[in-house]
């Protein structure tokens, strides 16, 4: 018996189903062999499974059935009209104006008319009922800041040789950060309008470098499924593929294993958080910076909440895993003066190691009839009295007075997170790195403690996948008597949730937790689209 080795015999296969056919009958019979499985390659191997996708295409489907659809449209319209009553009636008692006034308002009366608005709505922030939002409540930087902003407030960066001291703060306050994060002569960096801007040029600088350096015409970039969702809108805005990588159950820090799985050939950024938004830990930096050298991929760190604490707080007595420019692999930062570093809102900072991945940040235009136009960030005309103001802040503080601000709201927020974890009922979610503290429970639906502090005046962040609650701690929560009285409401309100833990939750929280188990999640989308529509809602006055 004669053995025939396996390519032999696909050859004679081969050759005898194509003995009878014409030359242009084997181009087309290949072609069409070739496209199909080059499709059945893209169906087949993609993040989502062929049962999700499917899934998801059903449900899709589903919405064309006249039954279904109208059902939906119902129901979204009952939520359109509660989203503006709610709207109408935070601002019942203030009427709104929809056409220019006949004849200009005198200054007494704007200012009046605008106090009147700020102190609209129904929680007490001064007090420190409110999680995260205004991170510093002292009247002396606040009359600081209005001053600032009057000598500043017509300025422009876009202007450099007619406001060049703003130009000049701005430089400051980039290399004042820089060396705050250990970067070298080499780091630069901007101000941006906030987290979300700082976020996405460096996701456009990654974009273009990769572009241009790698070749890389389909960008992908590797995130924990808790990076922030500015994440997610710069990919949206620019066309960058999102790889999402999960966290560790139980650390709430990312899968560094994951990390390594998803990148490719494509891959144009590698991101980790410190802390990311929702639970607060902090993501393992030198462990992605490892895989960035390796792998020769840029790897932003988003410090966009914690970053004015994180730099502090090793010099008040606080140890953190090494997270900035001293790791090798770390090429970007970001982080928000507007928060922990208390400048007014509207401004923040990225940072680059080099000037290479910062010139891939800016916008340039060379063959504009308006002659050639550079801009380093979004926009083109910035407010230089932000600039200013931020300047101003850092000026203000001064390395003691951050020193001072960073120890008062961590020992603040380590005291709530070690009182929390003796009450029975509740788990805190992960290790909170700096000053975010998640709370869950497995005995109780925890948008009930959400509700009953809701009731009691405070104002918390909900969560989902899986729900909790957070509290971010600010200074203003550092005031005598704020952290204890929390944590009594907290305790207040378990003693009767206890009692019966397994009554449903209600009201605006049911249905934050009834979105989370709505398969298709388009209809969550709209209902989300829906609520910024009521935003700008006002009433049809004639």
């Amino acid at each position: 018996m004669v053995n025939i080795p396996l390519v032999g015999t696909i050859k004679f296969f081969i050759n005898d189903v194509f003995k009878e056919k014409e030359p242009w009958q084997i181009v087309t019979i290949t072609t069409t062999t070739l496209l199909t499985s080059i499709w059945l390659w893209d169906l087949i191997f993609q993040d989502e499974s062929l049962v999700e996708r499917a899934k998801k295409k059903g449900l899709k489907l589903a919405r064309y059935i006249p039954s279904i659809r109208d059902k939906i449209d119902n129901e979204l319209s009952k939520v359109v009209t509660d989203f503006n009553k709610d709207v109408a009636n935070r601002v019942k008692d203030v009427p709104y104006i929809i056409h220019l006034p006949a004849k200009g308002l005198s200054s007494e009366e704007i200012l009046k008319l605008v106090d009147q608005y700020i102190k609209l709505g129904e929680y007490d922030w001064q007090s420190g009922k409110v999680s995260g939002t205004v991170y510093k409540n002292d009247k002396n930087l606040i009359q600081l800041m209005g001053s600032i902003y009057q000598i500043a407030s017509y300025t422009n960066p876009l202007h450099p040789d007619v406001f060049p001291g703003v130009c000049k703060m701005e430089a400051e306050v980039v290399r004042i950060t820089c060396n705050l994060f250990n970067g070298d002569e080499a780091t630069c960096g901007t101000m941006t309008t906030g987290g979300t801007e700082s976020i996405l040029l460096a996701c456009k600088a990654y974009r273009d470098y990769a572009k241009e350096v790698k070749g890389i015409k389909k960008p992908e970039m590797v995130i924990p499924t808790t990076a922030h969702s500015a994440f997610d809108k710069a990919a949206q805005f620019l066309k960058i593929k999102l790889r999402l990588v999960p966290v560790d159950s139980k650390t709430y820090t990312v899968n560094i294993e994951a990390m390594k799985r998803a990148i490719s050939k494509n891959t144009i950024m590698l991101v980790g958080s410190t802390p990311n938004f929702p639970y607060g830990t902090m993501d393992n930096i030198e462990l992605i910076s490892n895989l960035g050298v390796r792998y020769d991929i840029p790897v932003h760190v988003d410090a966009c909440l914690g970053g004015f604490l994180i730099c502090f707080m090793e010099k008040v007595g606080y140890n953190l895993p090494p997270f900035d420019f001293r790791l090798p692999g770390v090429t970007s930062i970001s982080a928000d003066t507007h928060k922990y570093g208390y400048a007014p809102k509207g401004s923040s900072i990225i940072l680059y190691r080099d000037k290479k991945y910062r010139n891939h940040q800016y916008t340039v235009s060379t063959d504009w009839p308006g002659g050639i136009y550079g801009s380093p960030t979004v926009n083109g005309s910035r407010a230089g009295g932000i600039i200013a103001s931020c300047w101003a802040s850092l000026m203000y503080f001064g390395n003691t007075g951050y020193l001072e601000a960073t120890r008062k709201i961590i020992d603040t927020s380590k005291y709530i997170e070690r009182e929390l974890r003796k009450m029975n009922g509740i788990c805190i979610l992960g290790t909170p790195a700096t000053s975010v503290v998640s709370i869950g429970s497995e005995v109780f639906h925890i948008y009930r403690l959400g509700e009953s502090l809701r009731a009691k005046g405070w104002n918390l962040n909900s969560l989902q996948f899986p729900s909790a609650i957070h509290l971010c701690v600010t200074h203003v929560h550092t005031e005598k008597g704020v952290a204890d009285q929390f944590l009594d409401d907290v305790q207040n309100a378990l003693d009767i949730i206890m009692k019966n833990p397994d009554v449903p939750v209600k009201g605006q929280f049911a249905l934050y937790g009834m979105s989370q188990e709505i398969a298709d999640r388009s209809i969550v989308g709209d209902i989300t689209r829906n609520y910024l529509d009521s935003l700008y809602y006002t009433p049809n006055l004639k």
